[in-house]
């Protein structure tokens, strides 16, 4: 078995398997025709649970063979033009090769004497990702699993620079339409259910920064303590950024910390079109990016950064085996001693890849392109009478309803939008997603991909007002 070990004697075992692996997932790209198959759950997962994990295959190739069944046929692929329904990117190869070198090396990022240069290229990437954001020469941060951890840490943070002794009188006040980990994260955090308070947004889907003001005011009445102000750049659900310049000057005013989710909007900071959709940015006291969105890399890539670097102190603990105090005295770079976590992959590498092969510029023209795109399909929207479109997009962001001019039930309509998601998904010709509008059933396009055209969204378009077009034409058989 130590044939399958990595190390020097097995050098060329690895390049033979990896090479192997390698040309498998490039003749299944270049061979796939629609983003998924459609398979549905009662059938594939038969072919999971025949399989005996205690009885091995003995060589990669019968491994290779398998996983082509039970995965690589009907993965849902990314990469496609005709995936528009969540905040998946396809990748660049540059980030790819990263991951494969990452993973060989398998560097862990939390000591020094575990990474060496690797932790000097992850503080490399936050100086210039806080430098991109306009933080100032205190800043810092560090990697993280996603835009969940990245905000729970910010809110951490942002609890213990309140210095409130009573946890019950915290709040958050947040978009009522931001990401679900700010609840997540209160509840993780130990606050109460109601330490979080939703504030309206308005028609564009920006926070009302008018009911911002009387919710810091209610608390300030009743002896409550706003411990953050989340504000987001990129709603999950519509792209939407909030009025981040208002909402600084008002957490400045009222002495609250500013976080600033932009983990779907981060593109913009390599943007030279649409940077300034974000100004403001840089006053915040932390910001979550995620660049397995909008920076074209594979999951998982993510990174929270703060105003002051002091302040991830709150986050800090020592270990005698790994990172004793004394290492601080000796001016030993520990990554440990700013994150949640301990173990962690080296993912900042496929970003340092990306930046010094195709560089920011080359970044920014990817995301800049999809924002464009999203344009275009929100006039073809806006000009489809069968379709009610709700904003125009901030990102790549468009959220519609199919509105049938003969059905006026709006429960009905419910239905048939549901129904052409879920017929459009079965059929393995595109995804899109879903999501709810005013208590209503509303599709929607995430446009990450510059490979996808207007003429693709026309046609899924249309096949989405035939599959509910359908749907309605046999409810209104069985009805008669």
């Amino acid at each position: 078995m130590r044939s399958h070990l990595l190390n020097g004697l097995t050098a060329e075992h690895y390049r033979r398997s990896v090479t192997e692996g390698v040309e498998r997932v490039a003749e299944k790209l270049a061979g796939v025709e629609r983003p998924f198959t459609g398979v549905a759950p009662d059938a594939l997962a038969p072919r999971v649970d025949a399989i005996d994990l205690d009885r091995p295959l003995g060589d990669t190739a019968a491994a290779l063979d398998e996983l082509e069944d039970v995965y690589l046929k009907d993965a849902v692929y990314f990469h496609h033009p005709r995936y528009l329904a969540h905040l998946n990117c396809p990748v660049v190869i540059p980030a790819v090769l990263g991951e494969a070198v990452l993973s060989a090396v398998n560097s862990s990022l939390d000591t020094w004497d575990q990474s060496a240069g690797g932790t000097l290229i992850e503080r490399k990437l936050i100086d210039w990702t806080a430098g991109r954001i306009g933080l100032g020469p205190a800043a810092d941060g560090v990697f993280t699993s996603g835009g969940s951890q990245s905000n729970l840490q910010a809110l951490l943070l942002a609890r213990e620079e309140a210095k409130c002794h009573d946890p019950a009188k915290l709040r958050i006040l947040a978009s009522e339409i931001g990401h679900f980990s700010v609840q997540k994260s209160a509840k993780l955090l130990g606050l109460g259910e109601d330490a979080v308070v939703t504030v309206p947004v308005d028609r564009d889907k920006r926070m009302r920064t008018v009911a911002l003001v009387g919710e810091l005011e209610r608390c300030r009445r009743a002896g409550l303590v706003p411990m953050a102000v989340v504000a987001t750049a990129g709603t999950t659900d519509f792209g939407s950024i909030d009025p981040l310049p208002r909402i600084a000057e008002l957490c400045d005013r009222y002495g609250v910390w500013l976080h600033v989710d932009a983990a779907y909007g981060c593109g913009l900071l390599a943007s030279r079109k649409y940077r300034h959709r974000i100004d403001g940015i840089e006053c915040a006291d932390s910001v979550t990016v995620d660049y397995h969105k909008s920076f074209f890399q594979p999951v998982s890539s993510s990174a929270v950064l703060v105003r002051d670097g002091a302040t991830l102190r709150h986050a800090t603990y020592h270990a005698d085996y790994l990172n004793p105090r004394r290492t601080v005295r000796e001016r030993i770079p520990n990554q440990v001693d700013k994150s949640l976590q301990t173990t962690r992959r080296f993912d900042a590498l496929k970003l340092w890849l990306t930046l010094r092969t195709m560089g920011a510029d080359g970044i920014g023209e990817l995301f800049d392109e999809v924002c464009d795109l999203a344009v275009a399909g929100w006039r073809l929207l806006a000009a489809d009478p069968r379709f009610d479109v709700v904003v125009e997009p901030s990102l790549s962001t468009l959220v519609f309803r199919f509105v049938p001019a003969a059905v006026t039930d709006p429960a009905e309509i419910d239905r048939a939008n549901l129904h052409a998601r879920k017929a459009l998904f079965a059929s393995g010709e595109a995804v899109v997603a879903g999501t709810k509008v005013g208590g209503r059933h509303y599709l929607k396009f995430t446009l990450l991909n510059p490979e996808t055209t207007p003429a693709d969204i026309a046609a899924v378009l249309d096949l989405i007002a035939g599959h509910a077009e359908q749907y309605l034409g046999e409810s209104l058989d069985r009805a008669s």
